[in-house]
């Protein structure tokens, strides 16, 4: 008995060494600046899917921008395509159209800051992001409110002088 415990341990050891490291990634939001064209962002996001490589990222600049990178279902992506998409959490729905923004490869939409999809991404559990044509990925909500609210703190907030638009 005490050998295939060792055994089943060992097992489990190694197959947790072989994962990649976004799956402990993907346990929750974080807020931190990324780097953007214009400069350092102040920047909310969680990684999902079978393959830890589709994001929500929240950022604001002028107001909220919601970006949805599809990971490896995106690749049949087209320049200048949109779609309807299904926001589903804690039994709410919320649909956005997103725009195919080409350079990056990500779906975005701006949002107000008091936008109902801010309030569900907010919620406990899980979002589902789902579009006919690009399937569903699933999401963790933990940490969102707090890494969500951090950013929306920083927007519409004047920019130091001397730093670009």
């Amino acid at each position: 008995m005490k050998v295939r415990y060792l055994v089943v341990a060992g097992a489990v050891a190694v197959l947790q060494a072989a994962q990649p490291a976004f799956a402990a990634s993907c346990s929750g939001w974080t807020a931190k600046m990324e780097e953007d064209e214009g400069g350092s962002v102040l920047t909310a996001s969680v990684c999902g899917g079978p393959k830890g490589d589709a994001y929500l990222m929240l950022a604001c600049f002028d107001k909220p921008v919601l970006s949805y990178d599809l990971g490896s279902s995106g690749q049949q992506t087209e320049p200048g395509i949109s779609g309807a998409f299904d926001f589903k959490a804690d039994g709410k729905t919320v649909t956005k159209t997103l725009q195919l923004e080409e350079m990056y490869g990500y779906f975005v939409v701006d949002l107000a800051k008091a936008d109902p999809l801010l309030d569900l991404l907010r919620s406990k559990g899980d979002v589902s992001v789902s579009a006919a044509k690009y399937g569903a990925v699933s999401f963790p909500l933990r940490g969102s409110s707090g890494a969500i609210g951090k950013v929306l703190a920083q927007c519409g907030k004047a920019k130091p002088a001397g730093e670009a638009d």
